[in-house]
This record gives structure tokens, C-alpha cells and sequence, in this order.
């Protein structure tokens, strides 16, 4: 609920402090008086996209500041967790314009964006117009209308959750008929290439292994000729010899040497075991270096086969292997498709049917809130003196999606046997305000603490038909906020509450405030909407006779 508003420096506003109250507000003031800039410097605060240029002649910034009572489990405190904001019993909402057209928001004293703002604005306030393309006259939102009148959140949402499996289902089957028609596409290439892969088999390090090996059996001759003077060097003949009868030597003299030949004999015997191991290494190198000339041809013919693979797929010779893989996987995708492919579609009709079933219900849901809301508006028209206008919710199908395959429209035939249109279209000033009223109080219901704001609702309407409007107007705002600006002294006679807005001229500049009336004011102002400038007595009569008609006064 709306509890209070002040506004400065904004369009001809210097400062205003206003409080709102529960019940119905009132609004009136001549015409140019502001009341448009009012709702305008409401706006600016809410976020609502409105006039580029608000900030006063003058003033180096406009800031506008609001203030609701936020009960229990209001619909705001959620989107303000979700912004991670505490909710607390008061909401505060601040906008600042400057001149050079920068805006800047804060709820409850943390700045926030102006999409954090519109969605706490939208479960605060609401307005209503003739002219009001964001809420009743806009086409678009008539189903969503439809389904928070009918209370199909749980609906909406196991539809959605349908849609999202169907949408899965149809992208899984749609990728995997791709893949197989670019496999089937290639699946000459790609049989060639893995037989060519297979009968080779490459493997991981295998051509810097043949590589090595070839140099080796390439340069095996003049290699082989000194490692073999080497080993003869080493043997019996040479170091082995040599060494075996220096140690028989000091072994035979070493009890006469008193022990000065243990160390000498030791080393010795190291070295005796150093060139066993040296004898054996080349021993070992020399067989491997004993080949003949078909070995040579048979590893050169694997390496430059190997080689040639790897040029021509693009990749290197140790990835051949890994290559291979993948083009196996790509002729699976093939070999497999026709199994994969009716599980895929055995997978799709099932999310179709439960997405069928839940539209389906859907449908069915709405055709008979449609008929229920038919039948309440039906019963509002009456008491606005459109007993003969004819409401109709049009259910029909469209093109499914998240919220089902139903597109609603709301039509009028402004009496029996005339053609149905749209709301806006159809219907004239007066008939289309007093729709409008009619829908709101059916749809009322899930509003709760929002504040309703009606700008010139009743405009082109008079008389009785005046007073019934002011009347569903006063019955909305019982037990919620409803604020009315409005140029029907009947609509004006029924307020709880009852504000005049002025325009104050002077040599230098025009300025618009906002005056609390008590019953007097109140009087004199509905008399002068009554008779015009020139307020009378008959007028005054005429005032005090509309305003204790209201019930609520007496």
C-alpha cells in the first residue's frame, strides 16, 4: 500500500509531501492543473519508462521518493530477496534524475538497477487508462490475465516443464539425424581411411623407435668394426688379460707385503668387474647391430609408410593412433544411427504426448475460467449501465509454446447482435472506461496490496452512469488502495480520501502542488466541479447532496 510520496524538482514541481491512505483517493484540479505530472513523477520512481525530460528549469536534479507498507508475504518481498535485499515492514523507493539525464535508483536505501525497480514496481502498483497499452488493452497480456483469474500457476509450470523436455527430445533427434547425414556424406572417406589405419596400426612412439633403429642399421658397418676392436681390447688378449694376471702377481706376494697390498688388490677387483659389465654392454650392442639387408627394407618401408599417413590426414605420426579412434567413432555414429535414431524418436513421442496432455488441459482450464470471467463481467456491466454490452474471452488455438497452444482475447459487442472486437476498438470513450473497471474488479482477486491507480477512468461518462462507476471504484478500494484521478464530481463525492491539484503562476515561474481538503474544501471543490468556476450556493447544495449520498458517510 501506497503510504506516502515526495517529490522534488521534477517537470513544475518544487516540493511535495503527500500521504496516502487506505480506501479510495481522490485526485481532481482543473485541467492543466499537473495531475498528469503527478502520475509522471510516480512513475519515475516506480521505473516505469515515461518523459525524457523531467528535472524542474533550474534545478540541477529531480528526485522523487515513495513509501509502502509491505505486509507479511507480499509478492515484493520475493523479488527484493532475489536481489538479495532484506524485506522489512516499510519499503522505501528513491530515484534521482540529474540534468544531464543520468537516473539512479535505491530501494530501502541500496541502489539497484532499473530492472531490479520495474519488478518490485509491478506487485506495488498498477495503473489503468483509457489509454493504458501496458496492462487491460494490451492483447498480449489477456492470457496471462486469463490465468492468474483461473489460478494456473501449476498448470503453466507442468506445461513448461513439458515443453522443455519436448524441446530437448526434438534438439537431441535433430542433432543426431545431422551427425549421421554428414557421416553418411563421407562414409567412403571414412572406410577407406580406417582400413588404411587398421592394416598399418600404427602406434604411439613408433616412428621415432623405427627411426632410431634405421640410423642405427645404416651406420651398423663402421660402427660394428670399432666396437669390435673395442671388445678385443677389453678381452683376454687386452685389458681382461692384463689385469687378471697383475692380480694373480699381487696375490701370490701379498701375505709377504704385510698387508699393504689388500687395497690395491680390491680396486683391482672392481676393475675386474667394471670390464665384465663394459664386455657385456658391447656384447649386447653387437647383436643388435647384427643385421641383414631385408631387416633394413622392412623398417624404412613401416617408417615412411607411417610417415605418409600422417602427411596425409594433417596430424602427427604419434597421433595417428588416436585419429584412428576418431574416425571409428564417426563410422559408429553411422552403423548405429538407425538404432539411436528410433530411440530418439521413440524418446520425442513420448514428450510430445505428455506435452499434448498438459496443453490439452490447459486448454480446458481456460475455456471454462473464460466462461466463469464471461459471467462476472457480465454481472459488473450491469450496475455501470451496460447491461446490454456483451463480454466475450476468446480461447482459440495458436501456435504451441512454454504456456500452452491457446491465444485469449478479450472482445466486446457494445450491444447484442453487433460484432465483437477489440476492447480497444470497439468500444467508445465512456463504454471502454467502464469495461475496463468491470474487467479489473473480476480480476481484483489476485491483487492483493497492490495499490490501483484509474487515470480519468470515468472520462465520458455523466450522471447515474458517473455515480455507478464511482461506486465499483469505491467497492475495489474496500479493504485495499485505490487512487482516482478524475474530472466526475459524482466519482469525486465517493473518495475516503480527497486532494486538489493546483497551478500556482507568478512572474517568474508556474509551479503545481498538491492541497489535502477537509470536508469544506472538499465541498467547494466538487461544487466547482459541478457548475465550473463560478461556485453557487445550488452548486454547494449539489456537492453536499453527492457526497452524503455515499454510504459511507452516513
Amino acid at each position: 500500500m501506497l503510504r506516502g510520496l515526495d517529490i522534488r524538482d521534477m517537470l513544475i514541481i518544487d516540493r511535495l509531501e503527500l500521504a496516502f491512505q487506505p480506501g479510495l483517493n481522490v485526485l481532481t484540479g482543473e485541467t492543466g492543473a499537473g495531475k498528469s505530472i503527478l502520475l509522471d513523477s510516480l512513475g519515475f520512481v516506480l521505473g516505469w519508462r515515461g518523459r525524457a525530460e523531467l528535472v524542474r528549469q533550474g534545478a540541477d536534479q529531480g528526485e522523487v521518493t515513495a513509501w509502502f507498507d509491505l505486509p507479511n508475504g507480499h509478492p515484493a518481498s520475493a523479488v527484493l530477496e532475489e536481489a538479495g535485499i532484506t524485506a522489512e515492514d516499510e519499503l522505501i523507493l528513491r530515484r534521482v534524475n540529474t540534468r544531464d539525464g543520468r537516473k539512479t535508483a535505491w530501494v530501502n536505501d541500496r541502489r539497484v538497477s532499473g530492472e531490479v525497480l520495474r519488478k518490485v514496481s509491478e506487485t506495488l502498483v498498477e495503473l489503468h487508462g483509457q489509454h493504458d497499452d501496458r496492462g487491460l488493452l494490451n492483447p498480449r497480456g489477456h492470457r496471462q490475465m486469463l490465468d492468474t483469474y483461473a489460478g494456473l500457476d501449476a498448470d503453466i509450470a507442468k506445461a513448461r516443464e513439458a515443453w522443455r523436455q519436448l524441446s530437448a527430445a526434438q534438439k537431441a533427434l535433430d542433432d543426431a539425424e545431422a551427425r549421421i547425414a554428414e557421416a553418411q556424406a563421407e562414409e567412403e572417406y571414412l572406410r577407406h581411411a580406417v582400413g588404411e589405419l587398421d592394416a598399418l596400426s600404427p602406434e604411439a612412439g613408433e616412428e621415432a623407435k623405427l627411426d632410431t633403429q634405421r640410423r642405427l642399421m645404416q651406420a651398423a658397418e663402421k660402427i660394428r668394426t670399432d666396437i669390435s676392436r673395442a671388445a678385443e681390447a677389453l678381452g683376454l688378449n687386452g685389458a681382461e688379460g692384463l689385469v687378471s694376471d697383475a692380480s694373480r702377481w699381487l696375490v701370490g706376494v701379498a701375505d709377504k707385503a704385510e698387508g699393504q697390498l689388500d687395497e690395491p688388490l680390491g680396486a683391482i677387483e672392481q676393475v675386474m668387474i667394471n670390464l665384465d659389465e663394459a664386455q657385456s654392454g658391447i656384447a649386447n650392442c653387437l647383436d643388435s647391430l647384427s643385421f641383414n639387408t631385408a631387416e633394413l627394407e622392412e623398417v624404412e618401408e613401416r617408417l615412411f609408410a607411417i610417415r605418409g599417413l600422417a602427411r596425409k590426414h594433417g596430424v602427427l605420426a604419434d597421433e595417428l593412433s588416436q585419429f584412428a579412434d576418431g574416425l571409428r567413432a564417426r563410422l559408429s555414429v553411422l552403423d548405429d544411427g538407425a538404432r539411436d535414431l528410433q530411440t530418439l524418436r521413440g524418446n520425442l513421442q513420448t514428450a510430445q504426448a505428455i506435452y499434448d496432455a498438459a496443453a490439452e488441459q490447459l486448454t480446458a482450464k481456460r475455456t471454462k475460467a473464460a466462461t466463469a470471467l464471461d459471467a462476472a463481467m457480465s454481472a459488473e456491466l450491469a450496475p455501470l449501465k451496460m447491461e446490454r454490452a456483451v463480454f466475450a474471452t476468446q480461447v482459440s488455438p495458436c501456435e504451441p509454446g512454454p504456456d500452452g497452444a491457446d491465444a485469449v482475447a478479450f472482445t466486446v459487442a457494445t450491444n447484442p447482435g453487433a460484432p465483437a472486437g477489440p476492447l480497444n476498438k470497439i468500444a467508445s470513450g465512456g463504454e471502454l472506461s467502464r469495461f475496463l473497471l468491470a474487467l479489473k474488479v473480476c480480476l481484483t482477486q489476485s491483487d492483493a496490496g497492490l495499490t490501483m491507480i484509474f487515470d480519468e477512468i470515468d472520462r465520458g461518462v455523466g450522471g447515474a452512469t458517473a455515480d455507478a462507476v464511482g461506486r465499483r471504484l469505491a467497492e475495489l478500494a474496500d479493504g485495499g488502495q485505490v487512487l482516482v484521478v478524475t474530472h466526475s464530481p459524482q466519482v469525486a463525492a465517493l473518495g475516503g480520501y480527497h486532494w486538489r491539484v493546483e497551478k500556482r503562476q507568478s512572474a517568474d515561474e508556474t509551479l503545481s502542488t498538491v492541497v489535502p481538503l477537509d470536508h469544506a474544501a472538499r465541498v467547494d471543490e466538487i461544487a466547482r466541479m459541478i457548475s465550473g468556476d463560478r461556485v453557487t450556493d445550488a452548486a454547494r447544495a449539489a456537492a453536499l447532496s453527492l457526497i452524503s449520498s455515499d454510504p459511507k458517510t452516513n
